[in-house]
Formats: C-alpha cells, sequence, structure tokens
C-alpha cells in the first residue's frame, strides 16, 4: 500500500509537470489578437507580378575571329554572333478591367518578349503600352480574367518613420515580402533616373525586385520599388521608390499617348539656400532662384527674369529646385501653369505654356567607333544649372565601348580635344582634330574630370 501510495505521489507529480509544461507552451503561441501584416497581404499579393524577359544581344568578339586567315591556320569554329539574354523583374496589376501593368523600363527595356506570371500561377504574354525612361517607368496590358488590382495610395501623405512594406521577386525567387519603414522623403540627384523624387526605405530591396510594390499598411500602393545603393549590388537597407503621385502622372500620360511629351519652361534654376536668401534679403528660405532664362522661351513670355525666386506653381508651394522641376516634367507640351514669385522682396504672378524641347540627338558611333554605344544630344535646358554650352550624354549602354571608356548618363562633354563643343556635330568637327587620340573634358554633377581614349 505504501509502494502504491508513492508511485502514485510520483505519476500525479509527473502529470502536474506535463500539463504546466503545455499550458506553458500554449501561452506561447501566437493568438488571433496579434498583429499581423497578413490580411493585407491577402489582398495585395495576388495584384504583385513576376515579369520575365527575352531579348537577343550581338556577341562582341575580336577581330581576329572575323578574319578568314586566321579562322583557317587555328582551326577557329563558327562562332554565334548573337546570344539570348533573360531578366526577372516584378510588376504591378493597376487595372485589373483592362489589364495594366506598372512596372519599371529598365526590366523591359531592349525585350523582345515579356511574360507575365500571376500569383496564381497563370502565365501571360504581355504588350508594352508606353515606356518613359526618364522617370523608368513602363506600362504593360495583358489580356486575362480575375485580376486583382492593388489601389494607389497617397504619396504625399506619407512621412519618415511610416511602415511600409516591398512586395516583388528578388533574384527569381518568387513572390517574397520585407518590411521596414520610409527613411527618408523627397531624395534628389542621386543620378539614377532624369526625374527623381525617391521614397527611401530600409525594407529589404534586392535585383528583381525592380517593379514590384511598395504598400503602406492599408495595402495601398504608395511607390514603385526601382533602385538600391549597396557596394555588392545586395540590399544594404537603403532602397528607392518612385512615389505613387509621380507614378500616376506618368502612367496616365503612357496610357493615353503611349509616351511622355514633357514641356519645357526654359529656365536655368537652383535652390534657394540660407546664403543666397540673406544675400536676397528674404525670409523665406524655400524655392527655385532662376539663375538665367532662356530668350523666347516660355519663362521669358511669362516675364521670369534673373534673379528671381520661384515660390509656387500651380497653387503648390515650390520648396527647391528639383521639387519645381519634377513638377514641371510630368506636364505635358501645352500645359498652362501659373507661377508665384518674388522679384526685389515683391511678389509677383505670371502664367507660362509649356513648349516641346528641341534636342538634336545622335548616335556618337556614327562620329566615332570608340564611342559606340553614347547617345548625345544637344544640352537640356531644364537640367542646366550655370553653364551655357556643352553636349549632354543623353544615354550609354552598359559594356559598350563609351561605357568601357567611362561615359556615364548624364554627363555634359565640354570640350573635345580642348575644342568647346555646343552640338554633336561640333563633337564630330572637334574629333578630327585628335590626332588618333581623345581627350573629353567632363562636367559630372558638381564636379569634372578628363577623359583620354586611345
Amino acid at each position: 500500500m505504501e509502494h502504491f501510495s508513492k508511485m502514485f505521489a510520483r505519476t500525479t507529480f509527473f502529470i502536474v509537470i506535463v500539463i504546466s509544461f503545455m499550458s506553458a507552451a500554449q501561452a506561447a503561441l501566437p493568438t488571433k489578437d496579434q498583429p499581423s501584416l497578413a490580411p493585407m497581404l491577402k489582398q495585395v499579393m495576388p495584384g504583385v507580378v513576376n515579369v520575365s524577359t527575352k531579348s537577343t544581344v550581338h556577341v562582341r568578339q575580336s577581330p581576329l575571329f572575323n578574319d578568314p586567315f586566321f579562322r583557317r591556320f587555328f582551326n577557329v569554329p563558327n562562332q554565334p554572333q548573337e546570344r539570348e539574354r533573360q531578366s526577372l523583374g516584378s510588376g504591378v496589376i493597376v487595372d485589373a478591367d483592362k489589364g495594366y501593368v506598372l512596372t519599371n523600363n529598365h526590366v523591359i527595356k531592349n525585350a523582345q518578349q515579356i511574360s507575365v506570371t500571376l500569383r496564381d500561377g497563370r502565365q501571360f504574354k504581355a504588350k508594352v503600352v508606353g515606356t518613359d525612361p526618364e522617370v523608368d517607368l513602363a506600362v504593360l496590358k495583358i489580356k486575362a480574367k480575375n485580376l486583382q488590382a492593388v489601389y494607389f495610395g497617397d504619396s504625399d501623405a506619407l512621412q519618415v518613420g511610416d511602415f511600409v512594406v516591398a512586395i516583388g521577386n528578388p533574384f527569381g525567387l518568387g513572390q517574397t515580402v520585407t518590411s521596414g519603414i520610409v527613411s527618408a522623403l523627397g531624395r534628389t540627384g542621386l543620378g539614377i533616373e532624369g526625374y527623381e523624387d525617391f521614397i527611401q526605405t530600409d525594407a529589404s530591396i534586392n535585383p528583381g525586385n525592380s517593379g514590384g510594390a511598395l504598400v503602406d499598411l492599408n495595402g495601398h500602393l504608395v511607390g514603385v520599388n526601382t533602385a538600391i545603393v549597396g557596394p555588392s549590388g545586395g540590399n544594404v537597407g537603403i532602397g528607392f521608390a518612385i512615389p505613387s503621385k509621380m507614378t500616376q502622372d506618368v502612367m496616365t500620360q503612357l496610357i493615353k499617348y503611349g509616351s511622355v511629351r514633357r514641356g519645357q519652361l526654359g529656365v536655368y534654376i537652383q535652390d534657394l539656400t540660407p546664403d543666397l536668401a540673406k544675400a536676397m534679403d528674404m525670409k523665406n528660405t524655400q524655392g527655385a532662384v532662376v539663375a538665367k532664362v532662356a530668350k523666347n522661351s516660355p519663362a521669358a513670355k511669362a516675364g521670369l527674369k534673373t534673379g528671381d525666386v520661384i515660390v509656387e506653381m500651380n497653387g503648390i508651394p515650390v520648396k527647391n529646385s528639383s521639387q519645381l522641376r519634377n513638377s514641371v516634367g510630368l506636364l505635358r507640351v501645352g500645359s498652362k501653369i501659373t507661377l508665384k514669385y518674388i522679384r526685389n522682396g515683391k511678389e509677383k504672378h505670371g502664367t507660362a505654356v509649356l513648349e516641346e524641347a528641341k534636342r538634336n540627338k545622335v548616335e556618337a558611333k556614327n562620329y566615332d567607333k570608340r564611342l559606340a554605344g553614347a547617345v548625345l544630344g544637344t544640352l537640356d535646358k531644364a537640367r542646366a544649372m550655370d553653364e551655357d554650352t556643352g553636349v549632354e550624354v543623353i544615354s550609354v549602354e552598359q559594356g559598350s565601348p563609351a561605357w568601357v571608356a567611362g561615359l556615364r548618363k548624364g554627363d555634359v562633354i565640354v570640350s573635345v580635344n580642348r575644342r568647346r563643343v555646343q552640338t554633336p556635330q561640333d563633337v564630330e568637327h572637334a574629333l578630327g582634330s585628335g590626332g588618333g587620340g581623345v581627350l573629353l573634358n567632363i562636367r559630372r554633377g558638381n564636379g569634372a574630370l578628363f577623359i583620354t581614349i586611345g
């Protein structure tokens, strides 16, 4: 009997321990009351797609391989002149009824075949509706039923510290979700795109996320993931997204016209710094200072003069030159704008009708094969600050001779072989005076450098 009592006591103790452990384990499990992003993501993720492209690229070979004698003597087999290239990215369904998908231009650039894969596994061929390389956006269209769109949010209402979620297809792994906060707003001057007003976030964005969605906690699209800054090409907590306000403005034009015909105001502008404000005896420290007005431009017709400080456009306060440039750059040719500016301490008003920029573009390979891959053009007045002359590098194909030589998009060629240049034709004439070599004086951002090409 005593033995049985001891055994019963030990068994009871063991049962109590097991019950206590189970109670503790159950207490540690998540409950329905705990916060989770899952309900929101369940609604949003079907609207984010994977975008894959196929294109044919020319294979660069040594000139020796094109020499019949060399090929016959060394028994060199025929080499393919072209190869197929595939790339992966992301996109966002923004109109379920019409099948419109928003993505980055660089995701589908030069693609001969574009496929969109939905979260449910369905795959469709996509047609390009329109592209805007300057903002790096593109609109695709697919013929599909039962699509689910992601609704636009108000990117202007974002604040630093707001929680955001990035959804995309990093490294081709498939749909992936990361979260973080808005780290900064209005990032410009990064040299990533022609028109910049980025949302910066620490939500992980990696290669393949381009074109994907940046949403708020309500599941509304506040940005399109576009670029990252990192020494190895991977995420280090600095990612950038195009604000939804900018994407909507561009998307509307791409759907309606297929392209964006940007209007030009015709002014050289710079930020109103505290020093400039003090020198101009201005209490206001926000605005865009007119450094110069182009002749016969919309700005000149509106009455603007050098030294004026533009403080408002279409009723919206102008904080700096980048904001004004972006605001003008999102409007089409023929758009009418109202301006409020300060001149000698007095408030003035003017009206301007934006005109199309007249730019002379040419492929640099027509002048010199060593510059192949670069497209040159007359200087974009909207991007100029305090220089009157130069030829702008409108684009450079990565890996091309021009890229290898050191040219980059946005560079301004001030002189060629010590001769000042203002037009692409000036570059052609100056190239003939180098005796075989090429010496370029380049203005890049706020700096300058020389590039030599042998």
